[in-house]
């Protein structure tokens, strides 16, 4: 098992993050998401993560943006020290794994944002999301992605540099508050929003016009996402919120 850890970076951003979040600003000019085509921002945290909360609350505030899709991936690395997370899931911490991988770190940490599946940051600096947003932006390109009918319906497009893996995203859009009994948070009451619950792999894009069912979910409270992305956790090309 990894330990966790906190880069130096997130001292740094906790430093500077200030009182209250409100409501995430608007969209700067010349931003080609919309929300049609949202910009997909993954947070990986675990509750039992001091450093965690304030990253945890910049995604519940981009949750409320129509061009943003924050998802929220609870890890499992820091269970054994103290406080088991209610969301975890192993194959949430194998997905940080793939982007460590990918973004070429030597190891996973908390909190940690991942943009389009092309940059990552701490996330507990709302400038910096902000940032990483603008950088990692998707432009006008990539496949046209609908939902509807119990099916996703991805168009036809450049093909990919290598095949792109189309992943079926259900998540949680209440907001859940979670009382923490041990560890690094105890005592605190953390909310949760945009929680993953659900992650699918439906199959292969290649560049040509492609349709999948999309299997019941277990939980019809939950909302349906689409992401088409690279092959091995590389960019995402396309996303859909359904």
């Amino acid at each position: 098992m990894t330990r966790p850890t906190t880069s130096n970076r997130t001292i740094a951003k906790l430093a500077g993050l200030v009182g209250s979040l409100g409501v995430a600003a608007a969209a700067p000019a010349g931003w080609a998401a919309d929300a049609a085509h949202p910009v997909v921002v993954e947070l990986f945290q675990s509750q039992g993560c001091s450093s965690c909360p304030p990253a945890n609350a910049n995604l519940i505030a981009l949750s409320q943006r129509p061009d943003v899709l924050a998802l929220s991936f609870g890890v499992t690395y820091w269970d054994s020290l103290g406080w088991k997370d209610t969301f975890a899931s192993p194959q949430y911490t194998a997905r940080q794994w793939d982007y460590a991988h990918a973004l070429r770190h030597d190891n996973v940490f908390t909190p940690q944002v991942v943009v389009n599946g092309r940059l990552d940051g701490v996330g507990a600096g709302r400038g910096e999301i902000e940032q990483l947003m603008r950088r990692a932006d998707r432009a006008a390109g990539g496949p046209a992605v609908s939902i509807g009918g119990g099916a996703v319906s991805i168009g036809a497009a450049a093909t990919p540099v290598r095949s792109a893996d189309v992943w079926l995203v259900r998540y949680d859009p209440r907001v859940v508050q979670v009382a923490i009994q041990r560890g690094e948070n105890s005592g605190r009451t953390l909310p949760h929003r945009n929680v993953v619950r659900e992650l699918v792999r439906l199959g292969v894009w290649n560049g040509q016009p492609a349709r999948f069912t999309l299997p019941a979910s277990r939980d019809p409270a939950l909302s349906t996402a689409v992401l088409v992305q690279t092959s091995g956790a590389g960019p995402i090309l396309a996303a859909a919120k359904g």
